[in-house]
């Protein structure tokens, strides 16, 4: 016994620092600036010693860390009696986002080396598009309008209607008949820019009585002449598959005219997997 402390009640820096899953140098550092004080110093030797329930204290402190939280704002935090229900509540809040940032890098990475491929044939073409002429078609689904043409408009927006266009046609007894497909043409009375996305699937409704199926749109896509090709892989890397389809058009003298058509033929749960047709629309 020390000074009325029992030490050997206690442990060292190093087995606290161990069993925090921390360096020793950390808890000298949370020790220096009043964050994490040791239970007990011995005064002649200097060495210092935690108490076990000290532990909770520390996990808290590398929890609030991980959130990105200085440690200015940590002290005030757990100053104020931090429960670990309201810990666990930041910590899952985090852990949403740092799985969206990932997503998003993914997403990201996938581009850039979709851009890359699309940089190193910029000579060459691997494959040959087709043209073909689609007869006038009639859909059910849900409408809506894309700032831009490009992927990170457009991806987020056709996500968000397909759901509720397969629960609409499920519920009202009129299951899609057939692939899903995407409808786009350019919306120039919102904007040079903008692009009308159809979510749209065929449905047996649609032959008799169409306006069987309430809360959905009867989309009428007109006949037309388009190039296509076969897109394989997650749809983060169509942008390569319409640039070789818009570039060959216009290799061959075909106008676009501001079409285009998806139609997913393959949709597994692993999108590099996935199979979907790419149509632009042309004319001569």
């Amino acid at each position: 016994m020390s000074d009325g402390i029992v030490v050997s009640a206690m442990i060292t820096i190093g087995d606290f620092a161990s069993l925090g899953r921390v360096s020793v140098r950390m808890l000298r550092h949370y020790d220096a600036i009043g964050l994490l004080t040791p239970a007990f110093v011995d005064p002649h030797t200097g060495y210092r010693h935690y108490d076990l329930d000290q532990l909770r204290r520390l996990n808290r402190i590398v929890a609030l860390k991980e959130l990105g939280l200085g440690l200015d704002v940590v002290r005030r935090v757990l100053d104020d009696d931090l429960t670990g229900d309201d810990l666990r509540a930041m910590l899952r809040l985090r852990q949403a986002e740092l799985a969206e940032s990932i997503r998003a890098d993914a997403h990201r990475l996938a581009r850039v080396q979709a851009r890359l491929r699309l940089i190193e044939q910029e000579n060459t073409m691997s494959v040959t598009p087709t043209t073909v002429t689609l007869p006038a078609t009639r859909l059910h689904g849900r409408s809506g309008v894309a700032s831009a043409a490009v992927s990170d408009e457009i991806g987020p927006l056709i996500q968000s209607l397909y759901p509720t266009v397969v629960d609409t046609l499920v519920a009202a007894g009129h299951p899609p008949a057939g692939p899903a497909v995407a409808h786009y043409e350019s919306a120039p009375e919102t904007s040079e820019d903008a692009l009308r996305v159809c979510a749209c699937f065929p449905t047996d409704a649609l032959v008799g009585h169409p306006e069987s199926v309430t809360d959905l749109e009867v989309i009428d896509v007109a006949a037309g002449e388009f190039v296509s090709l076969v897109h394989r892989g997650s749809m983060d890397t169509v942008d390569e598959t319409y640039q070789l389809l818009r570039r060959w058009a216009t290799e061959q003298g075909l106008h676009l005219d501001g079409r285009g058509r998806e139609v997913y033929l393959e949709m597994g749960d692993d999108p590099d997997e996935w199979v979907t047709e790419v149509l632009v629309g042309v004319t001569r």
